[in-house]
Order: C-alpha cells, then structure tokens, then sequence
C-alpha cells in the first residue's frame, strides 16, 4: 500500500492506493502547536463509501509508518510534520485532474501534456477530455476534425497549441501549422547561351540561366520538337518553357505558337507580356470572344489578327474559329496551359475535343501542356502522347495553417492575419500581401467593405477597368489583400505571399483537392517572396448546400491530405454530340478521319451517331456524315444535342423569344438543382456543399475576368448514360 498526499486549499488529501487503484481516501488538517506541526481534524472513507468517518490522527501516523509516503508536491508545512514524526518521503508527478476524479495516473515527459497559462502539467486523457470540452462550444464538429486535433495533441503536447486552431481571436499562427512543404534546393542549370537557341530571343528573353523544371524540360527534348505534359509547381517557370519553345519555332520556320489558356483574363495578361518582350522580332495576336454589350470598357484589346506568330487565345476562343470551319495557319507549337481543366466538368468535355482537333490539323506542331496540379501524370502523358516532366519541389517554401473557426469570427481572423502579413518585407523588398478566396462574389463585397479600404474585390462581375486598376494597386503593393472567388484560382498572376480560404467552396460546391492545390500554390512567388503561407478557416459543421453530408472541417482535412486521382473523365451525351460535330467541321465529314479524332481524346465519349442521324441532325452518304443547319449551330454555339431539341421543340410552340429563353433558362436551373446531388467522388473530391451566404458563384461561369470565353452558348443540363469510347 503507497500514500499519496495533496495539498488542496489549506488541508491534505491523503489517497491510499496500490498499483493505480485508490483504496481509500482521507483529509487532514495541518497546523503548529506549541509541540511542533501536528494533525488535526482526520476524516477518512474507505472503498465506494461517500461518508467521511472521524479518525483519531494517532491512525494516520500509524498508517505513514507502515507504508511509502509521497508528495505531489513540494509543501514546507507538511514536510515539517513528516519530518518530526522521522517519516520518510519522495516527490512524485501525477495529474491533478485524475486526483479529483480519484484516480492516479503518474507524469512523464512521453505522456504529460501542458495545460493552463502555469504549464501546468496533465495527462493525455485529461487534456483529450479538456480538449473535446472546449470544442464542444463550438457546436457540432467532424470526427475527422476531432482526431486531428487530438493527434496534434498527441505531436506537440501541449493543449492550448492545439486549442489555438479553434480561438483566432488569442491565435498564434505558428501555433496552428498543418505542415511545411520545403524549397528546392539550389541546383546547377544552364545558361540560355550555352543552349540552341536564336541569339534574338535570348537577347531579348531578360533570363539568364534556366530554373529547375525547364532544365529538365529541355534535357526532355523541348528545344528538339518532343511533345511535353510539364508538371510543376507555380511560380517555377512555365510559361517560359512554351516562349523558348514556341519563338525556337517560329523563327526556324516552323509555324506560328498558339498558347491557350483558360480565361479571358490570362490571355489578356500573357497577350501583354509576349508583345511588351519580343514585339521587336514577331508580332503577337489575341483571340478571345466578344462582349455582347458595347461599352468603352469591353472594347477589344490588342490586335487580333489570328496568323500572328504568337497568338494568345483561350480555348473556347480559338476552338470558335476551329468549329466555324477557319482554318489556322501554319502551327509550329501548341501550349495548352492549365491542361488540368481537363477534368473541368463543364468545360473539360470542349478542351478535350480542342486538343484533339488541333492534333488533326496540325499534325507536325510540337505540343506542350503545361499544369501545376495533375493527378496520376503518368497516365495523363500517355493518353496526350506525351513525354511526362514533373519536378515537385516548390522554388519557395510553403506553410500551410489550418484553423477551425465559426463564420462570424473569420473576417477579424482574416483581418489580422492580413494585416500582420503586410507588415512583413522580404529579402527582395516587397510587403507580403494576401489572396482570399470566397466562394461568392456577393460575399467577396462583403469581406472587402468588412475589412477596410486597403482591400478590394476582385471576380468576374467588375468591369475590365476596374479589374485592371485592382491589378495595379496590387502590383505597386498598395492593397493589402484582395478577395476573390475560386473561380479565379487559375486566374490573373497576383503575387501574393499569403493565400487565406474563407470558405472551401466554388459557389455551392466543394473544391477538388487539385483546385485547392492550385489555388494554394498561388503563395509565395520566388522574385518576390521569402515564404509562401496558406491559412485555411474551416467552420466546423458548415456546407454550402443542404445535400452535403461533408462539413468543410472534414473537407479542409481532406483537401490537406488528398491526393489527386487520373484525369479520366467521362463525357455524357450532351457533351459527345456537341464533340461529334464539331469534330466533323474540322475533318469535313470523313467517317474515317472522325474516329481518329474521337479516339485521340482523353476522356470516355458516347456513341451518339445513330442518335443524331435519328433525330435527322446528320445524315451518312457512303464514307461521310453530312451536317444539317442545326448540327452547324450545335458545333459553333457549343451546343449539345438535347439542348437543341429542347430549342427545336420551342421555337414550334412559343412565338415569343423572351419566353423561350426563360424556359430555357428554368429548365437548365432545375437540370443544376438534380445535379447538385450528385457531386463528384474521389479523395477531397466534388461532394456539392450547401448554400453559403450572399450568392453563388458558378464554375466555368466565371465572365470577363474569370470567365471562360463566351464565344458560344452554354449547353443545357447534363443527361445521358455513360459508355465507352466510339463515334
């Protein structure tokens, strides 16, 4: 039997114990006599008993002397007793909270855990409870969220570090680091002069020695015509790869480079930076669609001559004139930038089809795909034909934070995290400045009006010249921060030091863990930056639509962790027809050419043919497909062919277009509400959240910022029956 004594508020617990089990439990007073320190006032219960009985102290002593006495701590009153009645006792660590509960569980550096502003010292029970206790405040949270923070627990032993992921307004952030994904180290490259490159590029190049990723894109055979998929993190160098590339072609003779990118935006921006750099040796084109409304601001930019030697497009852009029957120039390079959108679910279908036909026409052009994010590029490379460079190292360092915080508390957070951001200069002389991402542009307004006139919105509803001046001010560091919808996550070139998510979300659908990493990549840029941070506040039982079974807690967890699945996807009728024919433009009807261009595709498309002939679309003559007038306005509106039944059907029964466009338009809406339960599977995938605050912000419908290309019509809901590759 072992004696364990506790000093409690002026009296002694006294727990007699074997092992860990506690065998009885007793309270003396101590106090000074004229004899010395003595025992008064001895209670003492036995066992389950809960009455405290009187016992002579005589009892006690006797008790002491027959068996090892302990201190929880040191206590000069209690020491003098002892030492008077010549008792013998030891120092030992215990958690104090399992003394309450009468339980002794012994400390040691391998299982205590600080506790309290004293550091106290607790066991990982204790804390564990203490922890789920204080998250308990916070309303319903996520096992997945709850067993990260206990194994944090478990890493840093220390409760209130891991409780800071869940008080932004006491934060710490060092305290809430989910990881830190390191910098490449320094590695020798070549200069642009020791390679085989025309003199009048390098001179006007402004680079002097290549970065990591394009050293192995041109040991890979890029300056020697190899098709590439490029897999690299931002801000490594890119697009410099397609410009080395694409001018080489040119100027040997080989054709004009197209460099294809997403939205309207970027191509702006890329369109600017090739005519400002090599306008002296070729001229450079932009092809984007245009505005249906006529103002100042929406009026053309740059020239748009389409046989420019460095033509600037997006894709639904170039793929207009493709589907309208133009036919390009000579092409010596194609740059497909942002190839991830592959797997976009309303315009992954139109890229796919793209490629494919470019690969008809110009069958001798270099191909170079260019991604930050891809899963499984091995496979990816193989279906494009392609040879894989992948280079994983990041050129700046990455720290990535996860908070979990409740919705009101995030713009403060965001405030100061902001703000302390700012303050910061790197060792280049720039102020860290910071992305937010919001899932909606009204809740964009609402974060940026929140948090002062250093910010501003940024999303595809401003016009181009307030996009262009919010681009300004960034650039010359006089904003803060901006707030943006993930629509934008492949967007303009912000260079931010810090990237903040306010929600996980695009409009009212969860991120996939490659959206996420490509928005996430956006911190930390290495001609500007030091350090690249991602701050992720995730309110614990929050989603964005009522058919979510996923708070964004779990999702943050799964974003962090997730890995990419292949880019595999799989087109559905309305997505394969308006492919068929558009792929019949370009091969002018030959059944023979269109099954090469359907099987040079990716994703998995759906025999339609028979369906379109029947429904008098197309018709076959021999060794052809002929095009009606309808199947010419599928292919150049990019329409499919349920929507256009759905207009045929119409178009006989309301006279008025008004109306029509309004059927049209309620129709697609509820098609989108029976499609939201849906979501998309896989790790950190597409499970469609629940409605957040102020508005939605649809993907792929992102305007003239964001937006992708409104060359045609979007098409109606997507229906059909999955099968395998056919014409």
């Amino acid at each position: 039997m072992n004696v364990l004594v506790q000093p409690v508020k002026g009296s002694y617990r006294i727990l007699f114990y074997d092992e860990s089990h506690i065998r009885g439990v007793g309270i003396v007073d101590i106090s000074e006599s004229p004899k010395g320190v003595r025992p008064d006032h001895y209670r003492l219960r036995w066992g389950a008993k809960k009455i405290y009985r009187n016992i002579p102290t005589k009892e006690l002593l006797l008790s002491f002397r027959q068996t090892r006495v302990k201190l929880t701590r040191p206590d000069p009153l209690f020491e003098s007793f002892l030492n008077d009645f010549q008792v013998g006792f030891t120092y030992t660590d215990v958690c104090r909270m399992c003394l309450i509960e009468d339980r002794i569980t012994r400390l040691d550096p391998g299982t205590s855990v600080k506790y309290g502003p004293s550091s106290e010292q607790i066991c990982y029970d204790c804390a564990r409870r203490e922890l789920r206790r204080e998250v308990a405040h916070m309303g319903h949270v996520g096992r997945g969220a709850l067993g990260h923070m206990e194994e944090l627990l478990k890493k840093y032993r220390d409760i209130d570090r891991v409780l800071a992921s869940i008080q932004p307004e006491n934060v710490k952030i060092g305290q809430t680091l989910f990881d830190r994904l390191e910098a490449h180290p320094i590695t020798h490259t070549q200069s642009l002069l020791e390679l085989a490159l025309p003199r009048k590029f390098v001179d006007l190049a402004m680079v002097d020695t290549l970065m990591p990723a394009q050293q192995l894109a041109v040991d890979a055979g890029l300056l020697f015509g190899k098709d590439l998929l490029v897999v690299a993190a931002t801000a490594s160098g890119k697009t410099f790869i397609g410009e080395m590339a694409g001018v080489k072609n040119y100027l040997e003779g080989r054709g004009q480079c197209l460099f294809l990118v997403p939205l309207v935006a970027l191509a702006v921006q890329k369109y600017q930076r090739f005519d400002e750099r090599y306008g002296k040796i070729l001229g450079s084109g932009i092809l984007i669609g245009k505005s249906r409304l006529n103002l100042p601001d929406n009026r053309p930019i740059g020239d748009r001559n389409t046989n420019s030697p460095l033509l600037v497009a997006t894709y639904e852009g170039l793929d207009h004139m493709v589907r309208c029957g133009g036919t390009p120039g000579k092409i010596g390079t194609v740059v497909i930038d942002e190839v991830q959108m592959l797997e976009d679910p309303e315009r992954g279908h139109r890229l796919d089809g793209m490629i494919a036909r470019l690969k008809y026409l110009a069958p001798k052009a270099q191909f170079l795909y260019l991604s930050a994010t891809i899963g499984t590029p091995k496979l990816l490379a193989k279906k494009l034909g392609a040879t894989l460079v992948r280079y994983d190292e990041r050129p700046v360092a990455l720290e990535r934070y996860l908070m979990f915080t409740a919705r009101k508390e995030k713009i403060p957070a965001i405030k100061q995290l902001a703000e302390k951001e700012y303050t910061q200069i790197s060792s280049k002389g720039y102020r860290g400045q910071t992305i937010i991402f919001s899932n909606s542009r009204a809740r964009c307004h609402m974060i940026a009006e929140s948090l002062g006139p250093r910010y501003a919105p940024y999303h595809a509803g401003l016009t181009s010249q307030e996009r262009r001046e919010v681009e300004k001010k960034f650039t010359e560091g006089k904003l803060v921060g901006v707030v943006t919808t993930a629509a934008l996550g492949a967007g303009v070139d912000f260079p931010a030091s810090q990237v903040i998510f306010d929600a996980l979300a695009m409009g009212i659908s969860w991120l996939s863990v490659g959206e996420f990493n490509q928005m996430s990549g956006r911190a930390g840029r290495p001609d500007f930056h030091d350090l690249g941070k991602v701050v992720v506040l995730a309110e614990p039982g929050a989603t964005y639509s009522r058919e979510s079974k996923i708070p964004e807690e779990e999702m943050a967890l799964m974003l962090l962790k997730g890995e990419m699945e292949e880019v595999a996807p799989v087109h559905d009728i309305e997505q394969s027809s308006e492919e068929l024919v558009a792929n019949a433009v370009v091969c002018k009807g030959d059944l023979q050419a269109l099954h090469e261009i359907t099987e040079s595709m990716v994703g998995t498309v759906e025999p339609v043919l028979d369906e379109l002939i029947g429904h008098q679309l197309v018709r076959q003559e021999g060794g052809k497909i002929v095009l009606s007038d309808l199947a010419r306005v599928m292919a150049e509106h990019f329409i499919g062919m349920e929507r256009l039944l759905e207009i045929r059907y119409l178009v006989t029964r309301v006279n008025d277009p008004v109306e029509i466009v309004a059927e049209l338009e309620s129709r697609e809406s509820r098609d989108e509400r029976s499609g939201e339960t849906k979501g998309r599977s896989g790790k950190g995938g597409k499970e469609q959240g629940h409605r957040g605050s102020g508005g939605k912000e649809k993907k792929g419908k992102a305007g003239a910022s964001g937006r992708p290309d409104p060359s045609g019509p979007k098409t109606g809901g997507q229906k059909g029956r999955r099968r395998k590759k056919g014409a």
